[in-house]
């Protein structure tokens, strides 16, 4: 039963992985973008670094669970 749920949380942190990974993807394309002003550049920018920690840390999160299947 430890097993289905491990492998219920390793779906979950690599779904929750892959939505970071697209939102960091669109942040950046934003951060990228002259045509936008400053200011959302930046915050793009900023929001893509933190999409990145979140990405790295579901990834190991789902990793974990993943040993533990």
């Amino acid at each position: 039963m430890d097993s289905i749920k491990q492998g219920a949380n390793y779906i979950s942190e690599s779904a929750k992985q892959a939505m970071h990974g697209v939102s960091k993807d669109a942040n950046k394309e934003v951060a990228k973008d002259n045509n936008a002003p400053i200011g959302t550049r930046a915050s793009a920018a900023k929001d893509a670094l933190g999409d990145k920690f979140n990405e790295n840390k579901h990834d190991a999160k789902a990793e974990a669970h993943k040993q533990q299947i």
